[in-house]
């Protein structure tokens, strides 16, 4: 069962559109800088997550599990992170703690990039037995818990009892001797639950916010459910859950951004909130599949060189200073930014340094 549901979810993550709940990054706006003093050669797209230096922000994150039928899609993903330099997360490897004979699945990843930073994942029902047992299996630099409720709800197959797992997260972070990221799955992370993760001892928050794959809806299609559009908006915009959560971040916990991130000022944008990182899943999954290995490549250096000339623009030389440019926040997410007492304004007043 758990090997023909990967098969479905790549399947459904290529058929299906972002949303239908929105991003949220069409109410940030950045300040154009006219005067960058800056040249290309200085602008430098290095960055840390969770203290692993990553030779760029953009992440190719978790979208499927181990399975025979979807080993090509990891070696896939694997190959274009050893082509272009990413760091690369497996989709939950939960299916091989159950059955040894899925492991050559996720290991194949770490032979097609011998050398590249790979996060693990399981969820956060997991042991930390089971958390070292996959971090060994990939031997990952990192590991990504993920949380993913609302999908689990819908799945017809999935789990109905969410007890305990801000113990286990605990208990993971304690017995783990890698950083442990958590991320949610499509329906963001709001400013309470980042100050309990925090609390946790977690290194890293990956916020998954509504307005890119939508898990609900590729659930609810697997099976053949319909659900009201209330419930496939569920959710936190990806913009406004990664400023409650930038809010609460203190100096040793970093924040990457996912969820809806599609285009390289997405990605900017998001930088400038206070991410370290941004992840993309589903626009490389549908690249792949209608495009084959190599104009991924293309589109995915391609993408980096944007995110280089909108920092060029800004006057910005590197990814933390990002952190300081102006930015304008209009529209539905300063309404809600007010109502949860983040002033919006406050993003707008600042001064950039290189």
């Amino acid at each position: 069962m758990r090997q023909s549901r990967k098969l479905e979810h790549l399947k459904h993550t290529v058929a299906l559109d972002d949303g239908p709940g929105c991003s949220g990054f069409k109410d940030l706006h950045i300040v154009h800088n006219c005067l960058p003093d800056l040249a290309w050669k200085n602008v430098t797209l290095t960055t840390n997550v969770a203290g692993i230096t990553l030779k760029h922000p953009v992440i190719i994150n978790a979208i499927t599990g181990g399975a025979d039928d979807v080993a090509k899609v990891n070696w896939q993903l694997a190959e274009l992170a050893n082509r272009t330099g990413a760091a690369m997360a497996v989709g939950s490897q939960f299916s091989a703690l159950e059955n040894p004979e899925m492991v050559h699945s996720y290991k194949i990843v770490r032979k097609a990039n011998p050398k590249g930073i790979i996060f693990a994942n399981l969820g956060a029902h997991t042991t930390p037995e089971d958390a070292k047992r996959a971090v060994k299996m990939v031997e990952a630099a990192a590991i990504q818990i993920h949380l993913n409720a609302a999908q689990e709800l819908i799945m017809k197959e999935g789990d109905r009892d969410f007890r305990g797992y801000l113990a286990n997260i605990q208990a993971i972070v304690k017995e783990c001797q890698i950083p442990v990221i958590v991320k949610e799955v499509g329906c963001g992370i709001a400013a309470e639950q980042a100050k309990m993760l925090i609390q946790a001892g977690v290194k890293a928050i990956d916020i998954g916010g509504r307005g890119g794959t939508n898990f609900l809806a590729i659930e609810a299609a697997r099976a053949k459910n319909h659900l009201e559009p209330q419930m496939l908006q569920w959710g936190i915009a990806t913009a406004v859950s990664a400023i409650e959560v930038s809010h609460e971040l203190p100096d040793h916990v970093d924040m990457v951004v996912s969820g809806g991130v599609r285009s390289a000022l997405d990605a900017v944008k998001a930088l400038a909130i206070g991410a370290k990182a941004v992840a993309i899943a589903g626009p490389i999954i549908k690249c792949l599949e209608n495009q084959g290995l190599a104009v991924t490549e293309t589109w995915f250096l391609s993408y980096l060189e944007d995110i280089k000339r909108i920092m060029l623009l800004t006057g910005t030389s590197n990814i933390a200073a990002l952190a300081n440019i102006p930015l304008v926040i209009t529209g539905q997410s300063y309404e809600w930014l007010r109502g949860r007492g983040v002033d919006p304004t406050s993003f707008a007043k600042r001064c950039k340094t290189i």
